[in-house]
C-alpha cells in the first residue's frame, strides 16, 4: 500500500484536500512530499481512524512515539509536528486552541 492510500482510507478525498492546502500556501514539491509522509504516518499510527475524530492526545502520543520509540532526530520530529499543525489548522480547519499543548521538540 502506498503511504498516502492511508489518508484516502481514513477519509475519502483527504489527499486532494492536503494537496490543495499545500498549493494554496505555495509550498514546494519537497514540502508536499514531507507533509504527506508525516500526515499519512500519523493516520496509520492511529489505525486509519477518521482524522476529524482524533484528539490532541492522539497527536501527542504519535510525537512521543517518534521521539521515544523510533528515536527520530529533533529535525524530523519538528517536521512531523509542523506537518500535523498544518494538517489540523489548514486542512481540517481546527484552531490552535483545539490543538493546544502539542509543541515540537
Amino acid at each position: 500500500m502506498d503511504i498516502t492510500e492511508a489518508l484516502e482510507q481514513s477519509q475519502p478525498g483527504l489527499v486532494a484536500r492536503v494537496k490543495d492546502a499545500i498549493h494554496k500556501h505555495s509550498l514546494n514539491q519537497r514540502s508536499e512530499q514531507t507533509y504527506l509522509h508525516w500526515i499519512s504516518r500519523f493516520v496509520l499510527f492511529n489505525d486509519l481512524k477518521d482524522p476529524d475524530a482524533l484528539v490532541n492526545e492522539d497527536r501527542r502520543l504519535f510525537l512521543e512515539y517518534l521521539s521515544d520509540r523510533i528515536r527520530v532526530s529533533r529535525a524530523r520530529l519538528n517536521q512531523a509536528s509542523q506537518a500535523l499543525t498544518f494538517f489540523y489548522e489548514d486542512v481540517l480547519g481546527k484552531t490552535s486552541a483545539e490543538n493546544k499543548g502539542c509543541a515540537a521538540a
